[in-house]
């Protein structure tokens, strides 16, 4: 089997895999090496000066000797098989990059006899590509659980950034579904990765702590990064200093596979971040592709509405301090579908509405649906130089369709916006569904019926 026909299978068989964005490593030029990564380093993501940028996102080998129930990978699978050699990929990811194909590469596998055997093979193509062929640009690797702890932290001193899956929200799913792992299999990579990363970034800081959350408006630039908007702490350390996994370390959670709800999901999240630090935490729809007892059945829909909606409610915890339960409760633990979680939290406790902008906290203007950190931070410094109207809003770019609602300037409101649920309920039901997006979707949806 020749390259670009393994290629061709292993390409499709790591398309399951999401965890993968913004490389959030800085690394420039160097004599003598190839390539370079930059915060937006992966596949549909897009630099400062509008570059999309791509990564190859390939498996070191799609032979598995597990046999996790939803993975079209599965040792029991009837699929055609495939395998790189370390150099054979090392070569392909260095040609590529010359025909300016890919920026970086993402690097995940099958379990190809055990965890160990697998990782080393996917250290000795980071070996060769970072060595002897002077790859410099940016690589994301997938730690198999299970791993030994040297051979992660040598993967680590290799790739920029480090994911483990996690795949399945509950300990009772993971047995269920993947019987070959164990949660604390999952755990311990996780663990030690968080560990080295704040070993060294003590060592770097002379033990000083990382920066403190980021509540106050005052000092940060209207153009800036996600990471220095977000109100969780961040770190002091650049990643450009780091030896160890510099852009952090990911993980996915399968959605809609197995029957944990959205509150569930949540506070896992939520705990991930807190406990390991994590970058992200992505979330797959499950699509039902194999055939099993335990999964749901293949006419079931892919879920993707969900997916989306816990994207966004993940974001508001983010960047917005909202809790797991604010969002879904123990009491409505799932998202509603129809709006999105901002606006689902603000038409559920309308009572703190409207919002005076020209006195509310950032905290308060955070929670206003339709402003986001950079809207609340201008209206903030804005305000400063002179009360501010609708008309004033308007020019700092905040979505005024939906903030309108909720808001007052100088203690009044827009009478045609009243704060009335239904209203504002029907209304944006109504402007999502004459979107081109959904007006697209529709139009497809109706051709696929025809066959």
């Amino acid at each position: 089997m020749d390259t670009l026909e393994k290629l061709e299978i292993l390409a499709e068989a790591a398309k399951y895999d999401v965890a993968c964005t913004s490389s959030g490593a800085r690394r420039g030029p160097k004599a003598g090496a190839l390539g370079q990564a930059s915060p937006a380093g992966c596949c549909h993501s897009f630099t400062a000066d509008g570059r999309c940028v791509t990564l190859l996102k390939v498996l070191m080998s799609n032979a598995c000797s597990y046999d996790c129930a939803y993975c079209v990978n599965r040792r029991g699978a009837s699929c055609k098989r495939a395998t790189f050699s370390p150099r054979e990929l090392a070569e392909l990811t260095v040609d590529f990059y010359k025909r300016n194909y890919i920026e970086g590469l993402f690097l995940s596998s099958g379990v190809l006899g055990t965890p160990d055997e697998t990782t080393e093979r996917m250290i000795l193509c980071l070996e060769i590509l970072r060595g002897e062929l002077c790859f410099n640009g940016y690589v994301h690797a997938k730690v198999i659980p299970g791993t030994s702890a040297d051979l992660v932290d040598r993967l680590g001193r290799l790739a920029d950034r480090l994911s483990v899956n996690l795949e399945l929200p509950s300990a009772k799913s993971l047995s269920l579904l993947c019987p070959d792992k164990g949660v604390n299999n999952v755990k311990a990579p996780m663990s030690q990765i968080c560990s080295k990363r704040k070993q060294e970034e003590g060592a770097l800081t002379d033990g000083h702590p990382s920066l403190p959350s980021r509540r106050s408006a005052s000092g940060v630039g209207l153009a800036t990064n996600g990471a220095r908007l977000t109100l969780r702490k961040t770190s002091s350390v650049s990643s450009s200093k780091r030896t160890f996994a510099p852009a952090g370390q990911s993980t996915q959670i399968i959605i809609g596979a197995t029957p944990e709800d959205d509150n569930h999901i949540l506070q896992l999240s939520s705990a991930l971040y807190r406990r390991y630090d994590l970058k992200r935490v992505f979330f797959s729809a499950y699509m039902p592709v194999m055939e099993d007892d335990r999964l749901p059945g293949r006419e079931t829909p892919v879920p993707l509405r969900r997916e989306h909606r816990l994207y966004q409610a993940d974001w508001l915890m983010r960047y917005y301090d909202f809790s797991a339960d604010e969002l879904a409760s123990p009491d409505a633990p799932w998202l509603d579908l129809e709006v999105d979680p901002k606006l689902a939290w603000a038409l559920a406790h309308i009572d703190r509405f409207p919002v005076e902008a020209n006195d509310a906290p950032l905290e308060a203007l955070l929670r206003v649906p339709g402003i986001g950190p950079i809207g609340a931070r201008r209206i903030i410094q804005a305000r400063r130089r002179h009360p501010l109207g609708f008309d004033d809003l308007k020019r700092l770019n905040v979505t005024l369709k939906r903030a309108r609602h909720f808001l007052t300037c100088h203690g009044k409101r827009d009478e045609s916006c009243p704060l009335d649920e239904e209203l504002i309920r029907k209304r944006v039901v109504s402007d999502a569904s004459a979107t081109s997006y959904n007006r697209r979707r529709r139009q497809a949806e109706g051709q696929l019926a025809l066959f």
